[in-house]
Order: structure tokens, then sequence, then C-alpha cells
């Protein structure tokens, strides 16, 4: 791939996107963004992902001297992948961590959504300024952004197309942490190498339990989470946790992700 690259070290893959010089999310990085969230999730060795821009922007948004140049018809054939890349993201069965530095924004801003958790840098500045443009969000950002920060907060983001800084974000609970922009990254690994050792398949259980629960009714939230709690014991992980706190009381087990 040539402007995401992927990147294993003990047990964490991270996304890197690196395409200068602010990171534009142009048709080719889309794809390429399917093509590591896909790596990612087959493979065995990676238990977290961290996705990264670099030290100086996180995404500035969609290539838009390449969007200007679509038609109608253009979006019409490419709106499925330019939502599937985002999407394909946020369906890593695996805990994702978005690290923020510099800029967020418009897509940018949706690839942020899509991870589990976000940390910021202090001089972090994410938005939804695609109306400022005569334009919506297209890659999930008016449904994951209100179901994250609530209906009236992204319709004021998305309605008015204004940035947000890292100590507005935090409040309203757009990101997670906000850090010195050196240590974001840092951060973001640390937070990710603690499911290395962890029970592979109960982690995939609750974040499909989770997801899958936000987008129905709760009677069909608790059936998907019957559903998931009845598989993890199914696992080997589950023999190996239950019969550790009988042994060695809570904290102790050594998984095997299987």
């Amino acid at each position: 791939m040539e402007f995401v690259r992927l990147e294993v070290d003990d047990g964490v893959a991270t996304i890197r996107l690196d395409r200068p010089k602010m990171n534009a999310i142009s048709v080719q990085v889309q794809d390429e963004l399917a093509q590591a969230a896909a790596e990612a999730t087959a493979r065995k060795d990676v238990r977290a992902v961290v996705v990264w821009g670099g030290e100086r922007v996180f995404a500035a948004g969609n290539d838009i001297v390449e969007m200007g140049e679509m038609s109608y018809t253009d979006m019409v054939d490419r709106v499925v992948p330019l939502q599937g890349a985002v999407t394909a993201i946020a369906r890593i069965p695996k805990p994702v961590v978005a690290a923020v530095n510099g800029y967020a924004l418009g897509g940018g801003c949706e690839l942020a959504l899509a991870a589990d958790v976000r940390f910021a840098a202090e001089d972090a500045v994410l938005g939804q300024p695609e109306v400022l443009l005569g334009l919506i969000p297209g890659a999930g950002g008016t449904q994951r952004l209100s179901r994250l920060v609530g209906p009236s907060r992204a319709k004021d983001l998305i309605f008015t197309g204004r940035f947000v800084k890292a100590d507005e974000a935090l409040a309203i609970g757009l990101v997670d942490r906000v850090l010195p922009a050196d240590r974001v990254y840092a951060e973001a690994l640390t937070w990710a190498r603690q499911f290395s050792g962890a029970a592979a398949y109960a982690l995939r259980a609750a974040k499909e339990a989770i997801d899958w629960g936000l987008e129905v009714d709760l009677e069909t939230g608790l059936q998907i989470e019957r559903q998931q709690f009845a598989g993890v014991f199914a696992t080997e992980d589950r023999r190996i946790g239950v019969q550790s706190f009988i042994e060695n009381g809570p904290g102790q087990a050594r998984f095997e992700g299987r």
C-alpha cells in the first residue's frame, strides 16, 4: 500500500495514514484503509489496533479536489466503498483506538469516530465541516457522531460546520482523553497493548454486542447479548479464565486467544 501502512508490534497493529501533506483521504486511501482493516481483522497476531496519522495531522478530510471532479453518477458508484472503508475500521473485531494529532476534519473525523475510543492531542481540532462546501458527511458522520455525542450536539456541529478544539471535544464526549501532543501515540499504544494477552473472543463478543445493540431496540439488544454470552462458553479462553479464577482468584489467567 502506498499511503496506508500496517505495522505490527507486540500484538498491536498501527494503521498509519501517510499521504503528504495533510493525509487527505482519496479514493486510493479509502481502498487502502479497507485493505488494512481486512488484514488487521484476519491476523491472529493482532489483538488491538491503533489508527494514527502521524505527529502533525490525523486526516484533514476527504480529497476535495478529487471529489470536485465527480458527477452524481460517479458518487453513486463510489459512495458504498467510501462508507465501506470507514465501516471496515469500525468492524475490526478487536479494540481500536484513534490517536489524533492535529486536524481530524470531515472524513478524518469520521475515521476517528469509527474507533472504539479516541485519544487527542491538546492542540487537536475535530469537526464535520462538509456543510460549508454544500455537502453533508458521507462516511458515517451523521450516524456515528449522533450516537456518540447525542443528536442535538451532532446537529450543532454538522449544521454549523464549526471546528471543535480538544477541550470541548472531551467535554462533549467526542474524544476520551486529551494528552500532550508528543504523548498521544504512545498512550494509545499503551492502551492497546493491555489487550495483547486478553481473551480475544470475549473482547470480540463484547464489542459486537455493544455495536450491534446500539442499532436495535433494547429487547433485541438483550437477545444479541444472550447469544454472544452463550457463545463464549465454546472458547478455550473461557475454560482457562474460569479455572484460573477458581484456583488463583481474578486477573491471573493466561489466555491463549482461542
